[in-house]
């Protein structure tokens, strides 16, 4: 039966304090492409963003509109790791994110599934980078 269930996220919200800052900082600093920006009226807009040659899955920009959407920008998990952008080149978009001002956490370890490091965007919400080890 559930064979024939297909299923995929499509879009992860992240509140964000501003589209045009976060756009910025995912194309330039991290490489991502604009999927779309499409303006909604009053304010809103649709805006999606992707790794390259993503999977289909998509970070939807959500500009903060109340109090309480304010509060969680930069604090969407309370601290822990949020995201965790998986790469097939750790060292490459190491190099180039610290290049660009990426902010890291730590300095970059091996485990025993891979090599990581944990980074902040612009806000502060915590990812990983992450090259899976190829037994993974």
């Amino acid at each position: 039966m559930t064979s024939s269930i297909k299923q995929q996220i499509g879009n992860i919200a992240l509140v964000v304090d501003n589209y045009d800052d976060a756009i910025a900082f995912y194309t330039k600093k991290l490489q991502f492409e604009l999927v779309e920006d499409t303006d909604l009226g009053g304010g809103k807009r649709w805006v999606q963003v992707s790794p390259p040659n993503g999977n289909g899955t998509n970070l939807l920009l959500a500009q903060a509109s109340t109090d309480e959407q304010n509060a969680a920008v930069g604090n969407q998990t309370g601290g822990r790791v949020f995201l965790f952008l998986q790469t097939n080149d750790f060292w490459r978009d190491y190099n180039d994110m610290k290049s660009k001002g990426v902010i890291f956490n730590e300095e970059p370890r091996v485990e025993e599934y891979g090599t990581v490091v944990v980074f902040q965007d612009l806000y502060g919400n915590k990812w990983d980078l992450l090259q899976l080890n190829r037994s993974n």
